[in-house]
């Protein structure tokens, strides 16, 4: 249930940096096709479909890079989007693999452990966004914001997983 908890937000944190990046730069269009995508993504997990995962890590990466690199986007929101895009498609096909363990109890060790990794990759990532956002002095309340956001729900996670591993 964590995982499918931390699925369902990566998602919401891809589309919605991707797509509040490029709304800050004045492309709502491409805003809201973000946005539908993101939508479309949601139903796929509810419907299993796992293949919509690669195709989601694909967009997610491809906007942020569209963004980054040829656009000169603000990098927080870009990163954001493509680390999002990433835990979305990890945590998809690790679901899966989930599914073959045999008990309880291993299962909510492997799930916590990994969970525990890719919380540990996801805050480097956001901490390499934050300082090339300082760098280029685009550091401001809404990034701040969303790193607070982030920690409460990681905070709120780990808190969860201990409480079920020790009960």
């Amino acid at each position: 249930m964590i995982t499918l908890i931390a699925l369902l937000l990566s998602i919401v944190l891809a589309a919605g940096s991707l797509a509040w990046g490029y709304l800050l730069v004045g492309l709502p269009d491409i805003a809201r096709w973000i946005i539908f995508f993101g939508a479309v993504w949601l139903f796929a997990v509810w419907q299993r479909w796992r293949w919509f995962a690669t195709a989601g890590l694909i967009l997610s990466f491809a906007a942020a890079a569209l963004g980054l690199w040829f656009l000169n986007f603000t990098p927080g929101w870009m990163f954001a989007g493509a680390i999002g895009g990433l835990l979305a498609w990890d945590l998809t096909y690790f679901r899966e693999r989930l599914r073959f363990v045999g008990s309880d109890e291993e299962r909510l060790g492997m799930e916590g452990r990994h969970l525990v990794r890719v919380a540990g990759l996801a805050l480097l990532g956001f901490l390499l966004a934050s300082m090339a956002m300082a760098i280029k002095l685009q550091f401001n309340f809404q990034w701040a914001l969303l790193l607070a956001v982030v920690a409460i729900l990681g905070v709120i996670q780990l808190v969860t997983w201990f409480r079920k591993r020790g009960g």
